[in-house]
């Protein structure tokens, strides 16, 4: 009992020693950035305008592209992402299976920059022929006007959704993988298809699969050199895919060392702080999600008995 209690006790403490981290990063980050916060308090997060020179610092451009990107980047990675996973674990070749787990895998451990090289060489070309390429009734509508330079939100969200589908996939293939054959089993001796077999195995691994895709979305939420390449960096709030505009991890990365007087570099503090608390609250809600799904997940075999207890 007492080593029970003693191994209780010192993995409780690790557990302490990660929310005590937590706290001290948004502690340090509220006092590095308490003259901006108390000039311009709420108002922070809704004003636009971004001018150093006059003192006037706002984050919601910043706030804007983050989201704005990442989700973008989150709905076209996640079909791909979850289909690389469903051929890898029900339809791929055993002899193609371990190299193309191991491609995967070899995406997620490309560095940034290299990405961001990739984006500026290749992604950003490719942008400007399309809008270019397209007709000048569409170019009027707002969600594809802009200047035909090839940065901005397109190519970041591109770049974004390339470099999330490794991490979501891998997550996703594993999930799949832990789901027990008896599943698939059961399918098929009640004459499912493979489709509809495939789809029960989906179904089973539904909560792990979300919490696949809500990593993909907390790691293009956090991606910085990468976007900061191919986004244009201009800070404007705009809905075209074609306009210039600017991250937080991005502007972070670009003016910090910049910073020429303390209302700067506090209000550069704070954005560090926003994007914080939105990472937070982005995990809470996928914790919240998660629980949600398990929960009803628990609940289905209980009302399925029920029938069956009453005619017995």
């Amino acid at each position: 009992m007492r080593k029970d209690l003693g191994f209780r006790l010192g993995t409780g403490v690790f557990g302490l020693f990660l929310i005590l981290i937590v706290a001290a990063i948004g502690f340090e980050l509220t006092r590095q950035s308490m003259l901006s916060i108390q000039k311009f308090g709420l108002a922070f997060w809704t004003n636009a305008t971004w001018d150093p020179v006059a003192g006037e610092f706002g984050a919601l451009p910043f706030i804007w592209g983050t989201l704005y990107s990442s989700v973008l980047a989150l709905l076209i990675a996640t079909p791909i992402a979850i289909g690389i996973a469903v051929f890898i674990t029900e339809l791929c070749p055993q002899v193609l299976r371990q190299p193309l787990v191991f491609l995967t895998e070899l995406l997620a451990a490309i560095p940034s920059i290299v990405y961001g090289l990739w984006g500026i060489f290749v992604l950003v070309p490719i942008v400007r022929a399309l809008q270019v390429a397209l007709p000048d009734a569409l170019r009027g509508l707002p969600l594809f006007s802009g200047p035909p330079l090839g940065v901005g939100m397109l190519s970041a969200t591109l770049i974004l959704a390339v470099m999330v589908v490794p991490f979501t996939s891998s997550v996703a293939r594993e999930v799949l993988k832990s789901v027990p054959v008896a599943q698939r089993e059961a399918a098929y001796a009640l004459g499912a298809t493979r489709f509809e077999a495939i789809s029960a195995a989906l179904f089973y691994a539904r909560t792990g699969i979300v919490g696949a895709v809500m990593l993909g979305f907390g790691r293009a939420l956090g991606e910085t050199m990468a976007v900061t390449m191919v986004i244009g960096n201009n800070p404007q709030v705009s809905a075209s895919l074609f306009a210039p505009q600017y991250t937080m991890a991005a502007v972070l990365a670009n003016e910090f060392t910049e910073a020429a007087d303390e209302l700067y570099l506090h209000a550069l503090i704070e954005i560090g702080l926003v994007l914080f608390i939105i990472t937070l609250i982005v995990n809470s809600l996928s914790r919240v999600l998660i629980w949600s799904m398990s929960r009803s997940a628990k609940a289905v075999p209980s009302t399925a008995v029920q029938p069956v207890a009453a005619e017995a």
